[in-house]
């Protein structure tokens, strides 16, 4: 067989149609695309990103001073999809940033929301050079099958920039024209979503974003930190955020991880809280890496169905999580590769350690404070928790004002009180259940009353008149006027077993020791630890009889 008469190599072509698979028909969130506009800006050693929106002519521009590209690297750098800084540079800037971008494909990103894309760049020795991206130009080309070779970029019209280039020493400019929907968001509403979108502390004095000239700070997420109850700290992790949080109800709680990893969990008082105003959006546990979110609510993963998830949100701080030879994160930049073994230890100690740590602290926070709590936690029963729950929301009727000079004094009465008003108001529940049910027995087997006792409802009838008469009501207090109503635990006990001489253990027996500590009760009395382990013991006794005594 004769040789291959080709002279020339055979090499890779391009067609331009890669564009839409790696970014045009990828990027679906605009954080995302002004993210990797941003990273790139802190990639090149930029302190300042001015976003500048024009809603009424559909368009807006991203400015920074980082040390911009003359006419080589725009080509060489910018225009070259893959290109990583991190090949020359290692994996850090001049100004020994972690560099965030790595594949060299986050730029297609901003093919996704403008029908045209202006790139203006310039270094301190060199003027700007650039070119201009039209997408219809773009679909022409793609639908010609031309490859990345065949397609020039347009020159650059230098009036879009005519104000922004005042005082721009050195920099790159992008002018987004005739821009998709994502305009109609409010500046507010794009500052709030900067700031969840990049880490807290990044937005400091060597790095600030601007919304139309205002910084975005931590002042934009004002009502999640107010909202803030409890904190949790992971390796001594500290940032401008999780240091003015003004409202916490106990000192911020250390833990100690053993993987490489910073950051916080916080908790709210009530769930509504984690929304964040003025937004559809609703915070959650992120995975930071080198300052740039990378996957939001990354405990979707490892879902535990428990009530505290509705009350968390936080950031978690994997730098170590990009290194080299490996990229962990997908296509579109907005999630992490599930399969990659340091994301996996991640969530495996996330779901083993420190979120099974949260759940239970939380628990425990939540009732010292005397809030609702993890009702599957067994630290309290069910109804040992709806009576606290019972007891506090009652207590708000009787804080003073913030200014009444003895609010200090009630509210540490109220809390004194609290414990032994949440156990009588458990206990007042069964006196009630159980007396009114040897009622309704007495009622359904006719069981008469004997003389004696008659006797004594009789006198009680009497006093009721005499008390309402005192107080002028003239309306029926009882719902159930009949004599059985102004029996006692004794004398049901008695009228239900129908002796005072059972051999055995019996309801009577039990309510005689019942009276006293119920009486106490009933009058609001506060019990010794004595009396209620008392109590709780006749209590057991009793529901079991009065269990036997209806069931048959």
């Amino acid at each position: 067989m004769a040789d291959d008469p080709q002279v020339d190599p055979y090499r890779f072509e391009i067609s331009l149609s890669v564009l839409n698979h790696l970014g045009r028909n990828l990027y679906r969130n605009f954080i995302t695309v002004l993210g990797e506009a941003i990273s790139n800006a802190w990639d090149a050693d930029a302190n300042n990103v001015w976003i500048e929106i024009g809603r009424e002519k559909s368009s807006f521009s991203i400015k920074d001073d980082g040390v911009g590209m003359d006419a080589a690297s725009f080509q060489s750098k910018f225009l070259k999809i893959g290109y990583s800084k991190r090949t020359e540079g290692g994996g850090r800037s001049p100004k020994d940033r972690p560099y965030i971008g790595a594949k060299g494909i986050g730029k297609l990103a901003l093919l996704s929301c403008a029908k045209r894309i202006s790139v203006f760049s310039k270094t301190e020795t060199s003027d700007y050079t650039g070119g201009v991206i039209d997408n219809a130009g773009l679909d022409d080309a793609i639908k010609g099958n031309q490859s990345t070779e065949e397609y020039p970029l347009e020159g650059l019209n230098f009036d879009l920039i005519s104000e922004l280039r005042n005082g721009h020493e050195k920099g790159t400019i992008i002018w987004f024209e005739e821009t998709n929907d994502q305009l109609r968001k409010s500046d507010a509403y794009l500052r709030k979503l900067l700031a969840l979108s990049f880490k807290f502390s990044l937005l400091g004095a060597d790095f600030t974003i601007h919304v139309n000239g205002t910084p975005v700070t931590i002042d934009d997420l004002k009502g999640l930190s107010e909202a803030t109850q409890f904190l949790w700290l992971v390796n001594e992790y500290t940032d401008a955020f999780v240091e003015g949080l003004p409202n916490l109800e106990r000192p911020q709680a250390e833990v100690t991880s053993p993987l490489a990893i910073k950051g916080f969990i916080g908790s709210v008082k009530k769930p509504a809280m984690l929304k964040i105003t003025g937004t559809e959006e609703r915070a959650t546990i992120d995975l930071f890496v080198n300052g740039r979110l990378r996957e939001k609510n990354i405990i979707r993963h490892i879902p535990t169905q428990r009530i505290v998830e509705s009350y968390i949100y936080g950031q978690i701080h994997f730098d170590t999580l990009d290194r080299e030879g490996v990229d962990p994160f997908t296509s579109s930049r907005e999630g992490v590769v599930e399969d990659d073994v340091r994301f996996r230890s991640l969530m495996d100690y996330l779901k083993r350690e420190l979120l099974s740590q949260i759940i239970d602290e939380w628990d425990k926070f939540r009732l010292d404070v005397r809030d609702e709590g993890d009702d599957e936690n067994k630290r309290k029963t069910k109804r040992e928790r709806k009576a606290q729950a019972l007891v506090a929301e009652a207590t708000n009727d009787y804080v003073p004002e913030d200014d009444a000079p003895a609010k200090d004094d009630v509210e540490a009465w109220l809390k004194e009180i609290m414990p032994d008003a949440e156990y009588n108001t458990s206990a007042y529940v069964d006196c009630f259940l159980s007396e009114n049910l040897v009622r309704k027995y007495i009622s359904h087997k006719g069981l008469p009353l004997k003389p004696d006792i008659q006797t004594r409802i009789d006198k009680y009838k009497e006093q009721e008149v005499a008390y309402k008469g005192t107080a002028n009501i003239s309306f029926p207090i009882r719902q159930a006027s009949s004599d059985l109503s102004y029996v006692d635990m004794n004398d049901l006990a008695f009228t239900a077993e129908g002796s005072k001489k059972a051999p055995n253990p019996s309801l009577w027996a039990d309510a005689g020791a019942f009276r006293p500590v119920r009486n106490a009760v009933g009058h609001t009395g506060r019990l010794t630890k004595t009396a209620k382990n008392h109590l709780n013991l006749t209590f057991e006794n009793i529901k079991a009889r009065i269990r036997t005594l209806i069931s048959s």
